[in-house]
């Protein structure tokens, strides 16, 4: 009895805190980058739908697993642990196939026998045809459980195939350049290196997906005297493609062209206001780019 107390005083802490540490993590990626801008709000709420409507399934199968294993006679915690860590789909599996009987007491000698053995394994004795009455309620047991299960894994896929529809097509990511929000970027990059320090941003890419986009917020301390300097060569540059340098700044966003810039460009900062700003390397199609940017 104490140790079901303990059980399910584990499983009433254990899944909000659990809850809550997402709710947290989501929060500090919120504030420690540019957050969920530049994203439809239904995406996040997609994906923390899916993420808690999958947490509610492993726990509601795992509670099921627990009542169904002290049927059995066997350890309810190690059984639910298992169905509840290895998401609800390889926990379940891996839980039948290996469930048991299930089994009752000998009358003679107390010895754990099927409920279907017509005779004891240990002492040969007989059972009763009364002993057998336990078979006639075989029916699933608490169904409750099981239907709150698989309607939350129902939400669960709902709000995953939302998401991948949604990230599939690009619907609620924005993809421009010129917009003061975060770009997000539905393609790859194959990367060398990618630094800022000291105020200076250093980019080394191999190759990218045509359009994808590098981005890095600096700070622009005196617009009428500072300039942005920046150093790029490209090393491979198949025709037609290019390597396009965005600033932007609220609703200020000028491009350039730097894909067979020669010597260091330079450029004026005094359409733009004190503040950060958002400098961008759009990439298309060029390869094995070196570059070096920064505003003094």
């Amino acid at each position: 009895m104490n140790q079901t107390k303990k059980t399910k005083l584990l499983l009433y802490i254990g899944i909000p805190v659990i809850v809550l540490w997402i709710i947290f993590r989501f929060g500090l990626y919120a504030l420690k980058s540019d957050g969920f801008s530049g994203l439809s709000i239904l995406l996040p709420v997609l994906l923390i739908g899916f993420i808690l409507f999958a947490l509610c399934t492993s726990a509601f199968f795992a509670a099921w697993v627990y009542q169904d294993c002290k049927r059995r006679g066997e350890d309810p915690i190690l059984c639910a642990i298992i169905v509840f860590a290895a998401t609800p789909f390889i926990g379940l599996l891996l839980y039948f196939l290996r469930r048991s009987e299930i089994k009752t007491g000998c009358p003679a000698c107390g010895q754990r026998i099927s409920v279907t053995a017509n005779y004891c394994e240990t002492c040969g004795t007989q059972r009763k045809k009364e002993d057998t009455t336990i078979m006639k309620n075989q029916t699933t047991h608490h169904l409750t459980v099981l239907i709150a299960g698989m309607i939350s894994m129902v939400l669960m896929l709902v709000c995953l195939t939302g998401f991948l529809v949604s990230a599939a097509t690009g619907t609620g990511f924005n993809t421009n350049p010129a917009s003061n929000e975060r770009v997000w970027n539905l393609g790859t990059i194959r990367m060398n290196s990618n630094t800022y320090l000291n105020h200076i941003w250093k980019l080394d890419f191999r190759s990218a997906s045509e359009g994808f986009v590098e981005e890095q917020t600096m700070t622009i301390t005196d617009a009428d005297t500072q300039r942005l300097y920046a150093d790029i060569s490209c090393g491979t540059i198949p025709d037609g493609d290019t390597l396009v340098l965005w600033l932007v700044q609220e609703d200020t966003a000028k491009s350039i062209d730097v894909t067979n810039h020669s010597e260091p460009l330079e450029y004026p900062l005094n359409e733009f206001e004190n503040g950060t700003i958002h400098v961008r390397l759009q990439i298309n199609g060029v390869e094995h780019t070196v570059s070096e940017i920064y505003i003094q």
